[in-house]
C-alpha cells in the first residue's frame, strides 16, 4: 500500500522532484541489492514537504522549525518497526542501531543529513539520510542479520546556516568544536543552547555525543555529486578520492556613516565601496594560479541600509576551499594583503577573523575499493573524483575508515531549488551502499 503523505506529496509536488525521471521500480541494481525504489523515492517526496518553497527545494535551516518537523517526521513515520533502537544524542543527531550477531565488533555507522540552506533543494543531504533507512528496512525485511551492529545516522546542523558553524553533529562526535561555539546565539538572541534543545539535544551533555576511535569500523555516506562530472561523464557512480579544505573568515569593515547629499566623494569612508574592491581580490586572488581552489563571498550585511546615508559598516564571509589547506592558507595570506591596501585606501578598517578550519580528509583505500568492487558487482562504471563540498564525512574521517559514494547531480547544479538528481540514479546509489555495508561486514 502506498503511503498517504508520500502519495499526497507526490500529486501536487513542483519544482526539481517532479521533474525526476524514471519509475518507482525501474532500476535494475536496486532489485539486485534489493532497494525498495518506490518506497524511497515516497520518503523523499514526503520529506520535502518541511520548508518547501513556492518556486520549488526547500528551506530547512537547522533546528528552525521545519527541520524540527522534519526529524519528528523522521522519527515518526520512518524509523519504526524494524528492531531498531533509537536516539537522539547531546548534538541532536539521530541515531538508529540495529545490533549485529558478533560480540564487541564495531559499528558500521553510515548516513547524512536533512537540513538545508536558505531555498536549497530536495537530495542534498536527504537522498544519503534516506537511502541510510531504506537500507536498514530492506536488511530488516529480508531477515539478515549483520556481525557488526550496524547504526543510521542523521547528523545535526550539516551546513551550518544557523550559527554560522557547519557540520555541527559531526564535530561533536570527534570532539572538535570550535571554542566559545556552545555560548553563541543567532542574529535574533536565541542561544545556541536553546535551538539544539528543540531537535532533542542537551549542549550540557556534549561529551557525551563523543565517539572513540576504534569504536566505528567504517563510516560510509552516500551523497549527490553536488558537481556536473558524472553527469557529464554519463557514469553513475562516484567514489570518492578525499574532501576540500574549507577555511571561513567573517569580515568586519568600518567606515564611517554619514548623510549621503551633504558629504563630498573625496571625503567619504564609504565601507560598501571598501567591502566590493576586497570581494573582487577574492577573486583575484584565488584565480591567480592555476588548479581546482575556489574563493566565495556570499553573504553581506550592510548598515545602516539607507539609501541616504553612506554605508558605515559592512559584515561578510570569506570561504576558500581546496584539497590542499596549504594552498588556500597562502591565498588568504594574499587576500588579507589586500585588505590592508584596501583599508589604508579608502579610510577603513578591515577585520579578519577566522570562524571556521576544516582540514582536507582523504577517503579510507580500502574503504573505497569495496565500493568500487561491489558498484561493479551491479554492472556500474564508477569515477573516482574529489568532493569540492564538505561533508560530514570529513569528520568522521579522524577517527575511522571513511568512504563516499556520490550519485550525478543534473546539470551540477546544488545548493538551489533546481537540484536534481534522477530517481534511478538514486535508488542505484542505495543499492551499491547496501552492498558495500554487506562487503565491510564480511572483513
Amino acid at each position: 500500500m502506498r503511503n498517504p503523505l508520500g502519495a499526497m506529496v507526490a500529486a501536487g509536488l513542483g519544482g526539481a522532484l517532479a521533474l525526476a525521471s524514471g519509475g518507482p521500480g525501474d532500476s535494475p541494481a536496486a532489485a539486485a541489492a534489493p532497494i525498495n525504489a518506490g518506497r524511497l523515492r515516497e520518503s523523499l517526496e514526503s520529506l520535502s514537504q518541511f520548508g518547501r518553497n513556492p518556486e520549488g527545494g526547500v528551506t530547512r535551516v537547522a533546528w528552525t522549525a521545519p527541520d524540527v518537523a522534519a526529524r519528528r517526521f523522521v522519527l515518526e513515520k520512518l524509523l519504526p518497526g524494524m528492531d531498531l533502537s533509537v536516539r537522539t544524542d547531546a548534538a541532536g543527531s539521530i541515531f538508529a542501531r540495529r545490533e549485529g550477531t558478533g560480540k564487541g565488533l564495531p559499528v558500521i555507522l553510515f548516513g547524512s543529513h536533512i537540513d538545508s540552506v536558505p531555498k536549497g533543494g530536495n537530495f542534498d543531504g536527504d537522498v544519503g539520510s534516506l537511502a541510510a533507512i531504506e537500507v536498514m528496512r530492506s536488511l530488516f525485511e529480508r531477515g539478515i542479520r549483520t556481525r557488526h551492529p550496524l547504526e543510521c545516522v542523521i547528523w545535526s546542523n550539516e551546513e551550518g546556516t544557523h550559527y554560522g558553524h557547519g557540520i555541527f553533529g559531526s564535530r561533536a562526535a570527534v570532539g572538535e568544536l570550535d571554542a566559545g561555539e556552545l555560548e553563541e546565539k543567532d542574529e535574533e538572541g536565541l542561544p545556541i543552547a536553546d535551538a539544539v534543545r528543540s531537535v532533542g539535544g542537551d549542549i550540557s551533555r556534549i561529551g557525551e555525543a563523543r565517539r572513540k576511535p576504534g569504536e566505528i569500523a567504517a563510516y560510509l555516506e552516500m551523497h549527490i555529486e553536488q558537481g556536473g562530472i558524472l553527469d557529464k561523464t554519463g557514469v553513475p557512480i562516484g567514489v570518492v578520492e578525499g574532501i576540500v579544505a574549507i577555511t571561513r573568515h567573517a569580515v568586519k569593515v568600518t567606515g564611517f556613516a554619514n548623510h549621503a547629499g551633504t558629504t563630498p566623494m573625496p571625503e567619504r569612508r564609504d565601507a560598501l565601496v571598501a567591502a566590493a574592491r576586497l570581494v573582487l581580490a577574492v577573486r583575484e586572488e584565488t584565480v591567480r594560479e592555476p588548479g581546482r581552489q575556489v574563493g566565495t563571498v556570499g553573504k553581506l550585511e550592510v548598515r545602516p541600509g539607507a539609501p541616504n546615508i553612506i554605508p558605515g559598516e559592512v559584515n561578510f564571509v570569506l570561504e576558500l576551499r581546496d584539497l590542499s589547506l596549504e594552498k588556500i592558507t597562502e591565498i588568504f595570506r594574499r587576500i588579507e594583503t589586500r585588505g590592508r591596501e584596501i583599508a589604508r585606501e579608502t579610510g577603513t578598517e578591515i577585520v579578519f577573523r577566522r570562524t571556521t578550519v576544516h582540514e582536507p580528509a582523504l577517503a579510507t583505500p580500502w574503504v573505497r575499493d569495496v565500493i568500487a568492487a561491489e558498484a561493479a558487482s551491479l554492472g556500474f562504471k564508477t569515477a573516482s573524483l574529489p568532493s569540492g563540498a564538505g561533508h560530514d564525512a570529513q569528520m568522521l574521517a579522524r577517527i575511522a575508515p571513511m568512504g563516499m559514494i556520490f550519485v550525478p547531480s543534473v546539470g551540477g547544479i546544488s545548493h538551489s531549488p533546481k537540484e536534481l538528481t534522477r530517481w534511478e540514479d538514486i535508488a542505484n546509489g542505495a543499492a551499491v551502499l547496501y552492498r558495500t555495508i554487506l562487503a565491510i561486514d564480511k572483513r
